[in-house]
């Protein structure tokens, strides 16, 4: 599946704001990407495992979670609207939308944006300084996490299997389960 793009010339956010119920867009450097058709069940599955333990777990400390659709405004040719982010900077967020790079970006991957994840929004996130971001396959059941180094760039990243447990670095050691995120049944037979 192949992600339409919506114009050719470069777009601004006030262009954006116009487009009104015209579907859901996100915009990387100026071009506008369609975020339709809608998810998969399995995928939003998914993002609401991640978004539930997450809230969960920061019900007492000052970052805030969100969850998409919600406009995540990084600059005035970049408008994204991640499956869960985390916030930690209460200035950031307005009652419409969020300014600035939130500290934690996760995106479900699905297979008409899974590439756009992987190398556009890769790109734009480290540039705005997204510490932490997970791509997370639904499919295949596994978690590659980056994070942001002291030079600006991201690591090599990390993969991470069904198994296993993830520790958010930039929300102190919260915990990912795997198994719940990806709600698999421990086999009793064994």
């Amino acid at each position: 599946m192949v992600v339409a793009k919506k114009k050719a010339e470069r777009s601004s956010y006030q262009d954006y704001l116009g487009w009104g119920d015209d579907g859901r867009w996100e915009l990387i450097d100026g071009v506008a990407w369609a975020m339709t058709p809608a998810p998969t069940f399995k995928h939003q599955r998914v993002v609401g495992n991640v978004y539930r333990i997450i809230a969960n777990a920061l019900v007492s400390k000052s970052c805030v979670p969100g969850i998409a659709p919600t406009d995540i405004v990084l600059s005035e040719h970049d408008v994204v609207q991640p499956d869960v982010f985390v916030v930690c900077d209460p200035q950031k967020i307005t009652e419409q939308k969020i300014l600035g790079a939130p500290e934690l970006i996760v995106e479900v991957l699905s297979p008409g944006t899974s590439l756009k994840d992987r190398r556009e929004k890769k790109q734009l996130y480290e540039h705005h300084g997204v510490q932490e971001y997970l791509l997370i396959e639904p499919e295949g059941q596994y978690v590659e996490r980056f994070l942001l180094q002291p030079n600006g760039c991201f690591d090599g990243g990390e993969l991470f299997g069904p198994e296993q447990t993830i520790l958010l670095q930039v929300l102190h050691n919260v915990e990912l389960t795997l198994s719940d995120i990806f709600e698999i049944v421990p086999d009793e037979s064994s």
